[in-house]
């Protein structure tokens, strides 16, 4: 077995080594939407803390040799893995050569039925640990070890180059390089279309007809509104903050009775939900015109749909409900506004800069902005899927709440998760700065509420 390091442990994060530039490209809308965002303390999109972590079970007996190796060709394979962003007064991509990702190996101790919760532990654990934008390449495998054939694989890697939907590509790509090294062939991929070509695509569309005419939708749509601003515990301040993770279940009865509810109202399962943390932000706040946003995969032109990258884009839905008399009512207006957001999605930088009292509230020092989202998983996340010799299942079912977890700028995210196993998984992610733990439990309890008022009851 090669000599590995065996713990995880921020003293094993390897420092930036100065490799060979290849290239130069701009950043992405996306990026520099983060970089007006960064607080430059460490806590924003551009700190430590800014991660994205994927978790899989593999069975099987593994090869670590073959593992690492499988890691590189991933590397190698997309570029945005090993492109450093130099933070410059005009900031770039520099395109590096690939380099060895960091494998970091750790033995999991736990009977067999308790395998499933030790595994999540070890997810959150981390997830919890920095992750440095100088750190070559921008991703990183801990392998955890019950035994030579029961294994717990996590990615993490800085969020400001790799997405939700990324992980999962890059998965997908090592489990086919591992399995094609280990059969001694090559791997049966097509060509890596590369994040620098979706970002000159970008740039050679930034005053197209179809943006220009999205702009004035939002400019009509948002005009002097902004994102509903909800009630927090303490002001901000200047010092680092955290982001804190509660994690909570919604029974099988839930994710049943959501789908036939958005079956009858010719809905999606998302405008459902929406419609219902549309009634809760009502009984929170007294406001019936609301604005709030939600993350789209941001996966546009449709050649990019299986290139890593940093793609995840954020947009308003704007919906009245005053003088909604029934639930129903809610979810008609609700998905009335969902289609005409979506078909009039631009980067949300375009969208702020057509609507200057959209982020009012995010900047206020008595509310914050949350987020909701309702989570679509990409086709090629596997959930038992066998490659070779070997079978992989992603870990999808969190129910762990974690005082530290992956970075938010600020306020909250709400997000829901239709399991396949029938269940709704539901987490709450909050900045330290502005919430407590407390009351993020008691919010969701409230919303729980609802839901349980609204969906499952059929009020």
């Amino acid at each position: 077995m090669p000599d590995l390091p065996s713990q995880v442990s921020p003293a094993d994060h390897r420092p930036f080594t100065e490799t060979a530039e290849l290239d130069r490209f701009p950043l992405s809308l996306h990026q520099d939407l983060l970089r007006g965002m960064d607080h430059g303390d460490g806590s924003g999109p551009f700190g430590p803390r800014y991660t994205i972590v994927g978790g899989w079970r593999i069975q099987g007996e593994l090869d670590l040799v073959i593992l690492r190796s499988a890691l590189f060709d991933v590397v190698e394979r997309h570029e945005a893995l090993r492109s450093s962003i130099v933070l410059a007064e005009q900031p770039y991509h520099r395109l590096l050569r690939p380099s060895q990702p960091d494998l970091q190996i750790r033995e999991l101790s736990a009977p067999a039925g308790d395998r499933d919760s030790v595994a999540e532990q070890f997810l959150n654990d981390v997830e919890a640990g920095p992750f440095g934008l100088d750190e070559q390449p921008l991703i990183r495998a801990v392998l955890g070890r019950f035994d030579s054939h029961d294994h717990v694989l996590v990615l993490i890697a800085h969020h400001t180059a790799v997405d939700g939907w990324s992980i999962h590509r890059v998965l997908h790509d090592l489990a086919t390089f591992y399995t094609a090294n280990r059969e001694h062939r090559m791997p049966d991929l097509p060509p890596a279309r590369q994040y620098r070509e979706y970002v000159a695509w970008q740039q050679a569309n930034l005053d197209s007809p179809e943006i220009r005419a999205a702009r004035e939708f939002w400019r009509q749509e948002l005009a002097s509104g902004q994102l509903v601003g909800l009630p927090i515990d303490h002001r901000r301040s200047g010092e680092p903050f955290v982001t804190g993770w509660h994690r909570f279940i919604l029974g099988t009865d839930f994710n049943a009775a959501t789908l036939k509810l958005a079956s009858e109202t010719r809905s999606t399962p998302f405008m459902v939900l929406l419609a219902a943390y549309l009634v809760y932000l009502r009984e929170l706040t007294g406001v019936t015109d609301l604005i709030v946003a939600t993350f789209t995969p941001g996966r546009w032109p449709a050649w990019v749909q299986d290139t890593v990258g940093a793609f995840y884009n954020l947009i308003p839905i704007h919906t009245d409900i005053t003088g909604c008399d029934t639930f129903r009512d809610v979810i008609d207006r609700t998905r009335a506004s969902c289609i005409a957001a979506y078909a009039h999605e631009i980067p949300f930088e375009f969208i702020a800069e057509e609507a200057p009292t959209l982020l009012d509230a995010a900047m206020s020092e008595q509310a914050a902005v949350a987020v909701f989202q309702v989570t679509q998983s990409p086709l090629m996340m596997m959930t038992g899927e066998r490659f070779g010799d070997l079978t992989y299942r992603a870990i999808r079912r969190r129910v762990q709440s974690a005082p530290v977890g992956s970075q938010l700028p600020d306020g909250m995210l709400w997000g829901l998760e239709l399991n396949p196993d029938g269940e709704i998984l539901g987490s709450v992610g909050y900045t330290t700065n502005v919430l407590t733990e407390p009351t993020v439990q008691r919010m969701t309890a409230e919303f729980c509420q609802v839901l349980q008022d609204n969906i499952l009851n059929g009020s």
